[in-house]
């Protein structure tokens, strides 16, 4: 295991850089932003924990980088250290320029079930539903 995360390899370095990056910019938005933008990309919340987590070293897809900038309205500073260390990590991955993903939100309204853990797994399997449909509407369309 190792002891210095991040210091085996420039790589691994540069990866738990730009995850550092997005994980102090997502401690200074709104507190649906992780949710907001785990249903974007069409995962779970313990994904985004993955990808803002430097001891995780497992890279962030590129195709995601794009919903990541919308999501998040990361700062032209902020875009421009990510995109940094990013290519610093992953040289050619990022050749086309980012276009930005368009997501829209739409408002559900649920049942308040009284107990924290409830809501949460509803809200969850919402946002699971959802980014599957997406999922969906995207392969027919």
């Amino acid at each position: 295991m190792k002891d210095d995360v991040g210091k085996d390899t420039p790589g691994d370095k540069n990866v738990a850089e730009y995850k550092i990056i997005l994980r102090k910019v997502l401690d200074n938005r709104p507190s649906g932003t992780r949710l907001k933008l785990a249903a974007a990309l069409g995962k779970n919340r313990s994904f985004v924990s993955q990808i803002t987590n430097p001891a995780y070293l497992v890279p962030i897809p590129a195709k995601h980088v794009a919903v990541i900038f919308d999501v998040c309205h990361l700062s032209s500073a902020e875009r421009a250290a990510f995109l940094d260390a990013y290519g610093r990590a992953h040289p050619g991955r990022l050749r086309a320029p980012h276009r930005e993903a368009r997501t829209r939100v739409i408002a559900v309204t649920v049942p308040e079930l009284g107990d924290d853990k409830k809501n949460r797994a509803l809200e969850q399997l919402i946002v699971d539903l959802a980014a599957q449909l997406a999922r969906f509407a995207e392969s027919v369309g």
